[in-house]
């Protein structure tokens, strides 16, 4: 650990490994895949793998506005990644869905994910990564 971050309080902290995550996880996904696909756009796929929620829903569960919201999914649409369809008895309301490429990103992503979860537990151990993602599970009071 560096010594800049011997003084960084607990919230700093969390942020600080959030966003090594994060950008590790993106990193190795673009060294191995052509298709670039932003934080935000994962977060949105996370939120409709294996599901087909209304955009108005998604807008709700991520917090990034309506606007911005519906911009990442036109993106993801134009990338293939998502299927865009009317709600059956509404005119207002459409479903957003993976696509069969969608989903295969995704579960890639997530392999990813675990491979990074693995070192994270070979360099600290077992018992302390279980330990910490108790902690990070537990009500916090807040």
């Amino acid at each position: 650990m560096s010594s800049e971050s011997q003084n960084l309080n607990l919230i700093d902290l969390i942020s600080e490994r959030h966003v090594l995550l994060r950008n590790l996880n993106s990193q190795w996904w673009n060294e191995s895949h052509d298709l670039h696909i932003s934080n935000s756009e994962w977060f949105i796929m996370a939120r409709i793998y294996k599901k087909q929620p209304t955009i108005a829903y998604v807008t709700k569960l991520v917090d990034i506005s309506r606007q911005a919201t519906h911009k990442l999914i036109k993106n993801l649409e134009s990338k293939g990644l998502v299927e865009i369809s009317k709600v059956q008895h509404n005119n207002k309301d459409k479903c957003i869905r993976l696509t069969k490429l969608g989903e295969e990103c995704f579960e890639k992503r997530e392999v990813i994910k675990a491979t990074l979860e693995a070192k994270i537990i070979e360099t600290i151990g077992v018992e302390q990564a279980t330990q910490l993602k108790k902690i990070l599970q537990s009500d916090w009071g807040l």
